[in-house]
């Protein structure tokens, strides 16, 4: 597969210059860049390029989904598990403002997308045509870069400096908005890829003397910690990751972003960090005395108060972003540059350790949360189900395989804590944008782009009905994701704050909902509802064996809480467990 798309894109690079429509020259860039799946929807200022789209049916998959936002999020989840830039298309006005959310997701989680929408024509701007909407303005907050294009021979050029701009140094999302009557008008085609751009250095030279400076000080740690983000994943350093770990000894934690990076069952893999992350790796950020931080931005829920963060340890942060550098932790050492060439450079530097009785300072606390916690969760001797013990029977089933999608809320955060990784792309979610409703269609473009990985969506019953509509995406595209609803007839997580914050004034977050089940059936998908505890371990075998999309909505306690939990404002080391 890949190697036909390859010879397919020295095929559309190497032609010489050929008259054809700006629609058709829209179709060929996105042809000579690879691109082998589009999520969209038509409509009139964006049709000439759907007419053209027609015609490369065969080249090109263009997958119709409901509802423009979910084109966006399915994109993302295309990127995050495949690598590769997703690819979005809406018409103008509203089609476009529909994309919104999901850029500005992928801007904040840093996913790789180009977003092409249409235009009234290029007479009528400004003049609040039909469907006229200056998107450009509106989405130049929340994307890389963006551009409109009124005249048909900008059109090569600037679709490959988008592609370029939005896969290079720290990814993300790119707008390209073009006029109806560029689409139309002929001009002489030849696309040619973009090597660079003047005055953008997506990825910063790594200085000797800062990768020097960092060595020594972890060389030195009596008790150091490393947290790794997502830039581990985006820089493709896993290996080099877990090289330096098992070199050093160091204990290592992580972002929501950045789990299944290294395997779960890791032994120097001590956990989450954050606002509902494991106990130890928060309560010892406040105890080490070297903090490496590896392409993560100290985001406010994984540092808390942040006069209170780790204010006794040195900070080392790896970063290929020169603007996260002392945006909100101030660090001793930066080593600029991407995460698999620095962290490769410094391997070699560093002296062989074990840090014995520092580990030790996790287990003990790790045992701790056990009993009051985890126990509880994955075993529970309660009634009602609990959405830890879904997730503990999911990994018995899918051997900690599975690509993992879910969407936000509590069974988001309990999806992070337990659910095992031994793949790394496996965990796919809304992080810094938080976006309810995310879940399914990520897992649509996830599932199209690694058909041969089992992808299971895990989502609340509120922001499932948020994207609802995707599942006729599904049913249409014969998508084989596998979708787990955890119903507690709440909005979980914002009941969760008025119980413990609010004194239980549950104001506009009790849910009452459609019968999920008919409702999948109705879209002629697979569908089961489980409520008690001895049908639950049949009834994910049965989703598993499926070899076409499955829906199952599991019935759990309604007013469970997520602990351990870092209440709002408060330091890391002042974690919750109860």
């Amino acid at each position: 597969m890949e190697e036909l798309q390859t010879m397919k894109k020295k095929q559309y690079l190497e032609q010489p210059k050929e008259r054809i429509s700006g629609s058709e020259a829209i179709v060929r860039c996105l042809l000579a860049e690879g691109v082998d799946m589009i999520y969209g929807y038509p409509g009139g200022a964006i049709m000439p390029v759907y007419d053209e789209l027609y015609k490369y049916q065969n080249e090109i998959h263009h997958v119709l989904t409901r509802h423009e936002q979910g084109a966006t999020h399915a994109a993302q989840g295309y990127a995050r598990i495949s690598g590769k830039v997703g690819v979005a298309m809406a018409t103008s006005g509203p089609g476009a403002t529909n994309l919104i959310t999901g850029i500005a997701d992928a801007q904040i989680d840093s996913t790789p997308m180009v977003c092409i929408t249409g235009q009234v024509a290029s007479h009528l701007l400004g003049s609040d045509a039909f469907q006229e909407t200056d998107i450009v303005g509106i989405s130049t907050p929340v994307t890389k870069w963006n551009h409109q294009i009124t005249n048909a021979a900008e059109i090569p050029e600037v679709i490959a400096k988008a592609f370029y701009i939005a896969r290079s140094g720290r990814p993300g999302p790119v707008l390209i908005d073009i006029t109806k009557d560029a689409q139309f008008a002929e001009f002489d085609f030849q696309y040619k890829k973009c090597e660079g751009v003047r005055s953008y250095l997506p990825v910063p030279k790594t200085d000797k003397a800062s990768l020097d400076q960092a060595a020594e000080i972890i060389n030195g740690a009596k008790k150091p910690m490393i947290v790794w983000g997502q830039g581990v994943i985006l820089a493709h350093a896993e290996e080099q990751l877990k090289a330096m770990i098992e070199k050093t000894g160091i204990p290592a934690a992580w972002t929501i972003l950045g789990a299944s990076a290294i395997s779960t069952s890791h032994p120097l893999n001590i956990g989450m960090v954050g606002m509902h992350g494991n106990y130890a790796p928060n309560v010892l950020t406040n105890d080490c005395d070297v903090l490496i931080a590896i392409g993560m931005r100290f985001d406010d829920r994984v540092t808390g108060k942040l006069d209170e963060y780790a204010k006794q340890a040195k900070i080392i942060h790896f970063e290929i972003d020169p603007a996260e550098v002392d945006k909100n932790v101030k660090t001793d050492v930066a080593v600029l540059g991407d995460a698999k060439e620095s962290l490769t450079q410094i391997l070699p530097l560093l002296e062989v350790k074990t840090h014995k009785s520092w580990h030790q300072k996790f287990k003990d606390l790790y045992a701790i949360e056990f009993e009051k916690v985890i126990k509880n969760d994955l075993h529970p001797t309660k009634d009602g189900l609990t959405m830890g013990e879904v997730l503990n029977e999911i990994n018995s089933k899918s051997g900690g395989n599975a690509a993992i999608v879910s969407d936000v809320g509590q069974h988001q955060m309990i999806t992070c804590r337990y659910a095992d990784f031994n793949v790394s792309k496996s965990n796919i979610t809304s992080g810094g944008l938080g976006t309810m409703g995310f879940a399914l269609p990520a897992a649509i473009g996830a599932k199209m782009a690694a058909p041969n990985r089992e992808v299971i969506a895990i989502i609340g019953d509120g922001g499932y009905q948020m994207t609802i509509q995707e599942l006729g995406t599904i049913f249409q595209q014969k998508t084989a994701v596998k979708i787990v609803v955890l119903n507690n007839n709440f909005l979980g997580m914002v009941r969760q704050w008025q119980q413990l914050f609010f004194d239980k004034r549950y104001a506009s977050t009790e849910m009452t909902n459609p019968d999920f089940v008919a409702i999948a059936k109705g879209y002629h998908i697979q569908a089961r509802r489980v409520s008690e505890r001895e049908e639950l371990g049949s009834a994910i075998e049965e989703m598993m064996k499926s070899q076409d999309a499955y829906f199952l909505e599991v019935c759990v306690e309604k007013e469970d809480n997520v602990f351990p939990m870092v209440p709002s404002g408060a330091s890391v080391s002042d974690i919750r467990l109860e």
